[in-house]
């Protein structure tokens, strides 16, 4: 009985001359529409208008696809990108860093709360790292489709041969895009919840840090599994994405602490506007 699957699934869903869909794409955008729907909802329950969240979703796209670019160009590919700096602005040849998109969204959230919404920072990314957590989840099964970013070669009965980049020679390796894309949506499913059961009583900058410990807590101990993204990586006892890991953990504890000592706040601002009764 053969202990792998044979993974070779064209990276497009179909051309139609220079216009060509892929599924990376395709999930990338779903994943936008979706936490627009969600946030939507969190939005409207507390009575903040909807404008407000077009230009949030404006503004986390992006910084979100400028930080994933950058992230990647700096962190993972230094000398080839500042020697031909142009080449950062080609996003369709490839290279996002989730790392990257990480930091562009708290700067990108930063100057909406400060120069938009006049929302709370933290009651911003509280929320929008519920939607992020779905969004995770989506670009990693893109990166299935795209079969990139896999794991080592293992024996394990449900390895993956990724034949589109490996070719027909391809040994089995660990699917860590699946493995990373569950957690997402488990992770999704918790902070959604934490959410819907807190909300009259949350204590600002809760969510945001179950986020920054549990998704980068999890990315750090999933890497074990990754096969070397760039050169420079083998020999390394930890991975570069390791190394951008660790810090989001430490904040995430540093602020849990912190906020687990402030006041709860209601921030329904609709059930605030009701008559009394």
């Amino acid at each position: 009985m053969l202990n792998y699957i044979t993974w070779n699934v064209s990276r497009e869903i179909f051309s139609l001359g220079p216009l060509v869909l892929r599924w990376y794409g395709l999930l990338f955008a779903s994943g936008f529409a979706i936490g627009y729907f969600i946030m939507q909802k969190i939005f409207k329950q507390e009575g903040i208008k909807e404008e407000v969240l077009d230009k949030l979703t404006m503004y986390m796209v992006v910084s979100t696809v400028l930080g994933a670019r950058l992230g990647h160009c700096l962190f993972y590919e230094p000398d080839y990108y500042l020697a031909h700096p142009l080449k950062i602005l080609m996003i369709w040849e490839g290279g996002l860093a989730s790392h990257g998109a990480a930091v562009g969204i708290l700067f990108g959230l930063y100057l909406f709360s400060k120069n938009v919404s006049k929302l709370p920072y933290l009651w911003i990314l509280d929320r929008i790292v519920i939607v992020v957590a779905l969004g995770g989840a989506c670009i990693r099964l893109g990166n299935l489709f795209n079969s990139e970013i896999y794991g080592k070669v293992t024996d394990v009965a449900w390895a993956f041969r990724f034949v589109v980049s490996d070719g027909p020679n391809a040994l089995p390796r660990h699917p860590t895009q699946i493995y990373e894309a569950l957690f997402c949506f488990a992770l999704f499913y918790f902070l959604l919840k934490y959410y819907y059961k807190h909300v009259t009583k949350m204590k600002d900058g809760i969510i945001f840090s179950f986020f920054l410990i549990l998704l980068f807590g999890f990315r750090f101990f999933v890497e074990f599994l990754k096969a070397e993204q760039v050169d420079f990586e083998k020999g390394m006892t930890f991975n570069m994405g390791q190394w951008l890991s660790v810090p989001f953990v430490l904040i995430g504890v540093l602020l849990f602490i912190k906020q687990s000592r402030t006041t709860p706040h209601n921030y329904l601002i609709a059930d605030q506007q009701k008559p009394a009764a």
